[in-house]
């Protein structure tokens, strides 16, 4: 019988979640998950020919039979070790009703199941968004309901149940990721794990590039130039952070989110891009 190896799960094989896995993957044995197999399997091949041991699955993290399964494939490799949740749709993807069921309730559903099963001295990392620190300071009640609600009634809640707007459902699903992790960080504790979100700005990948292009890509290309740092960032800069996160260097950081944006929300707030505030 082969030897079982710790596992790195990736949910989401795009640009960011490929830079963080060849950080963590040496020596363990990755498993990739995405919507459309055939992205599962060009990632997989990228990182088998630079030396990593792979495996892919079609996962859909608004289902959760389809993460159990995911679960169930990576656990026949060894303990869960590491857990990166990469995968989500954006606001010129898709309507309200699939960016709240992917992005918010998807994570959700992410978060409780791998934490019944990450091994002692594991870590997760989940891939929010700088949009969620867009949104307008919600009540302590709001806060409280986005996350501790039991994952099968979050789609319910009433705030969520008035969203027309794609860009708004992207908002509340990243904010509701932060308090999620923050909700779940007590539970991963208890198996001595840790988890913790990082909300990039834009990060050049096909997705940013996307939304470059897309109907809201003057207004990215202005937050881009008004920017305290002037430029987009890169999965690697996402990547290193991570990487720390999940290294024995940062296990006395969890249930905690990491701005990441080379300052573009500060300036939403404070600075130059203040009048985007009217049109967000």
């Amino acid at each position: 019988m082969e030897k079982k190896k710790e596992v790195v799960v990736l949910v989401g094989a795009g640009a960011i979640g490929q830079a963080i896995a060849r950080r963590v993957g040496a020596g363990r044995h990755v498993v990739l998950g995405d919507l459309k197999k055939e992205s599962a399997d060009a990632a997989a091949q990228i990182l088998e020919d630079a030396g990593f041991e792979t495996s892919t699955v079609a996962v859909d993290i608004s289902s959760r039979d389809s993460i159990l399964a995911l679960i169930e494939h990576a656990q026949d490799f060894g303990p869960i070790l590491n857990v990166i949740n990469a995968a989500g749709v954006s606001p010129s993807q898709a309507p309200v009703e699939a960016i709240l069921k992917v992005d918010l309730y998807g994570t959700a559903v992410v978060l409780e199941e791998f934490g019944k099963i990450i091994a002692k001295g594991g870590s997760g990392v989940v891939i929010s968004s700088q949009s969620g620190h867009r949104l307008g300071a919600l009540s302590e009640e709001e806060n409280t309901a986005l996350a501790t609600t039991p994952t099968e009634e979050l789609l319910g809640l009433p705030m969520l149940k008035s969203i027309t707007d794609t860009l708004k459902a992207y908002q509340y699903s990243k904010r509701c990721n932060v308090l999620r992790v923050m909700y779940e960080a007590t539970r991963w504790g208890k198996r001595g794990a840790t988890v913790n979100s990082i909300s990039p700005g834009i990060i050049i990948t096909p997705l940013a590039n996307h939304e470059l292009k897309g109907p809201r890509g003057e207004g990215y290309r202005t937050m881009l130039a008004k920017s305290p740092a002037g430029r987009a960032g890169t999965p690697d800069e996402v990547g290193e952070l991570a990487e720390f996160l999940m290294s024995k260097r940062g296990r006395f950081i969890s249930g905690s989110d990491f701005l990441m944006d080379g300052g573009t929300t500060a300036s939403y707030w404070y600075g130059d891009l203040q009048y985007l505030k009217k049109t967000h």
